[in-house]
């Protein structure tokens, strides 16, 4: 116990008793009191009541701190005693939807990842979800990702999941048990140095330069203004099927003939149709848009202004170009599944919708465009991913370019 005499600018003396109470990781636990003597008080006084003060004070405060200590003696036993039951008794699966729960109410990730967390559950749950969270061991993960790259897995193709799924998977795993690290339940994640495994690469369904022009033929001669547009936005523009249906009438530049792709139109059975922004940053971009694309969307505006009258009170004005019958955003699979319908009551092979994507990227490069300004107009993020989609296309596209060069070389 210390005590100090202190006289104020203003000539008040008061006392600060200060007493130590030891050490507590490192740091001294030190409390402090100040006291001033009532006005009228004697000297001896004084020094009567700075003895009678500082004696109740150190001992108030040995008691408290005492009573601190002995708190965190209880708190820190609940813990371990809650710690030690949930490493007895709680599952992935539970830990899993504890953390899934977090996320959701966290608003950290877009919806889109969220998607594919809760798309991963499934597969999960059954493969692990009932183990303890605090047995996980690597064998056990291990097993699961070389399971999903069997064949028969992957229900539309028959075979097992690609690299990149499993991945999706086994992050989703790991965050868990990142998460169950984080409350003490495990000491260490299992999920470090998996083996993937790799599975046949299907090859990209493309569409010919022919094939294209007999889809959009097709399309334009038969099909109502709303789908002759989003098919042809596809062709023409190489945007995302997801971009096309975010697509607004206030994103189009009448004037300059520009489209901006600021959000994207998805689906997911947990959440219905709802809109998401853009995949990467560099999905936020204006593309340049044909003459008769914009007479499409002005015709396609007109159309549905006379739909809306009839709707009356039914209408929701969502501003969309892509809508519903009521106005709402348009159901992401339902351009897929008319296309697919479309081309086989015309007798031509359909591809996807993401095979326009494609068609548009390997004509432009194969044409000779650079494969920066490809990149730009697809909205990747970096040059290395049209590169690594595109190999065969950018190869094409130097050996043309290399003959061209040979022969200036070799005429004359």
């Amino acid at each position: 116990m210390t005590i100090r005499k202190r006289v104020s600018k203003k000539g008040i003396t008061s006392y600060q008793f200060r007493v130590s109470l030891g050490y507590k990781d490192g740091q001294q636990i030190v409390k402090c009191m100040t006291w001033t003597p009532e006005k009228g008080m004697t000297s001896k006084h004084i020094k009567k009541e700075v003895t009678r003060q500082s004696v109740l004070f150190e001992e108030r405060s040995i008691a408290e701190y005492q009573k601190e200590l002995e708190c965190e003696a209880e708190q820190r036993m609940r813990e371990e005693n809650e710690i030690a039951f949930a490493k007895e008794h709680t599952t992935f699966k539970e830990i899993a939807e504890e953390w899934l729960d977090l996320q959701l109410a966290s608003k950290k990730y877009k919806k889109s990842t969220l998607t594919k967390l809760l798309d991963c559950k499934e597969r999960t749950y059954n493969a692990i979800g009932d183990v303890l969270v605090s047995r996980l061991t690597y064998r056990m993960v291990q097993a699961f990702i070389t399971s999903l790259g069997k064949n028969g897995v992957n229900k539309q193709t028959g075979k097992g999941l690609s690299v990149k799924s499993q991945k999706s998977y086994l992050t989703f795993v790991s965050d868990v048990m990142l998460y169950a690290k984080r409350c003490g339940i495990v000491d260490i994640n299992p999920c470090r140095d998996i083996v993937f495994t790799q599975t046949e690469k299907k090859e990209k369904a493309i569409y010919s330069l022919e094939e294209a022009k007999e889809v959009l033929s097709a399309i334009n001669d038969k099909a109502p203004t709303s789908y002759r547009l989003f098919f042809n936005l596809l062709a023409f523009s190489g945007m995302r099927k997801g971009e096309a249906l975010g697509l607004e009438y206030k994103d189009i530049d009448f004037e300059k003939s520009i489209l901006t792709i600021n959000r994207t139109s998805n689906y997911h059975q947990g959440f219905g149709t709802y809109t998401d922004t853009p995949k990467t940053k560099s999905s936020y971009r204006s593309l340049y848009i044909q003459p008769f694309l914009l007479e499409l969307i002005k015709q396609l505006q007109e159309e549905q202004k006379a739909v809306a009258e009839k709707c009356g009170d039914q209408w929701v004005e969502s501003d969309r170009l892509f809508i519903n019958w009521c106005g709402k955003p348009l159901n992401p699979n339902v351009p897929y599944k008319w296309l697919q319908d479309f081309l086989e009551s015309e007798n031509i092979p359909f591809k996807g919708l993401h095979s326009f994507r494609h068609f548009v990227a390997t004509q432009a490069l194969a044409d000779g465009v650079d494969v920066k300004s490809v990149s730009a107009m697809l909205g990747h993020s970096q040059t290395s991913t049209t590169l690594n989609f595109y190999a065969h296309a950018v190869q094409q596209a130097n050996e043309k370019a290399l003959n061209h060069v040979a022969a200036l070389l070799q005429t004359g």
